[in-house]
């Protein structure tokens, strides 16, 4: 179970990294357009979304090298990046629809508590299935789409709330 705890604090320690990296990519790059698929090219809470989506999954592909006694590896990859996907707009629009518009030390902070809840998710699920032997070619396919649907939005999003920038009123790729 050391090990165990020990990939999950290095997988939490990498998205929070490269979260923060991804962030400000697409800005360090000139707005190249090759940086824009997964990096943030907005404000969006989509945009923020794909900060925590990308560097998980990134961590996924590389922890099942390692990984390859849990059968169901994928399945729980695969819900603990949907629950960090589903808190970061869950508590930001909570927290603005209570309180207002967020600093940006709490939108920080509801990252990296949503990264966090994550990888303590996918732990207890780890522990739990040990033994399970669910196939995991599904939760691989929905990654992979998910993935996609993060890059076709970057370039042509729909124009709601959640795709919208709120510093230029603006959607996608300025």
């Amino acid at each position: 179970m050391k090990h165990l705890f020990f990939w999950q604090l290095i997988g939490f320690v990498f998205t929070v990294f490269m979260g923060v990296v991804l962030h400000f990519f697409y800005e360090w790059s000139n707005e190249a357009i090759w940086a824009a698929p997964i990096s943030s090219v907005n404000e969006s809470t989509w945009e923020h979304m794909k900060l925590l989506f990308f560097p998980m999954f990134g961590f996924a592909i590389f922890q099942s090298l390692f990984f390859k006694k849990y059968k169901s590896f994928w399945n729980v990859k695969l819900k603990g990046i949907l629950i960090g996907l589903l808190l970061i707009p869950l508590i930001y629009y909570f927290y603005n629809g209570a309180i207002g518009k967020s600093p940006d030390w709490v939108n920080i902070a509801i990252f990296v508590l949503s990264v966090a809840v994550s990888y303590v998710y996918e732990y207890k699920l780890f522990k739990a299935n040990m033994k399970i032997n669910k196939p995991s070619k599904e939760a691989i396919i929905l990654l992979i789409t998910i993935a996609f649907l993060f890059v076709l939005f970057t370039f042509v999003p729909i124009e709601i709330g959640i795709f919208k920038d709120p510093t230029s009123n603006t959607f996608g790729i300025k």
